[in-house]
């Protein structure tokens, strides 16, 4: 595995630490399947981690913004979003099915007791990493 790049906001850590205690750990862990996965992709080499609408975000120069964050209005569940205007949410339906919980067209789902299905999760995220390079493809390479 090459050496990511990463530039970090240090308001992002804030964030992670306002988290209660039981999400932290959820999220931190999402946190790690995209910077891992970033760093296993040969066309990644920056990765910016900042806030978008308040929320930690993940950016690469080919991909689409990837967020995740947990709600207060809903505090039995976290999500990994995508952008709403893509083809990746509705591909992973077709690709992943019952696989993950699905919100709309930007979002997968988890419970705060889920196991999260890692190497399909690492496939979504690289499909957005590298989302323009990727979009004109049936099942954007998955």
């Amino acid at each position: 595995m090459k050496n990511l790049l990463l530039e970090s906001d240090p308001r992002v850590d804030q964030v992670f630490h306002d988290y209660p205690d039981i999400v932290r750990d959820k999220i931190l862990a999402l946190r790690s399947v995209i910077l891992q996965t970033a760093a296993g992709m040969e066309e990644v080499n920056y990765l910016e981690e900042t806030l978008k609408w308040g929320e930690p975000s993940y950016l690469a120069k080919n991909g689409s913004t990837i967020r995740i964050d947990w709600k207060s209005r809903s505090p039995e569940q976290y999500a990994i979003y995508f952008k709403c205007t893509s083809r990746l949410v509705e591909t992973f339906k077709t690709i992943f099915k019952s696989t993950f919980a699905y919100e709309g067209r930007r979002a997968i789902v988890f419970k705060l007791d889920d196991e999260i299905p890692r190497q399909e999760l690492q496939k979504c995220i690289k499909a957005a990493l590298s989302y323009h390079k990727v979009k004109h493809l049936p099942s954007l390479g998955i």
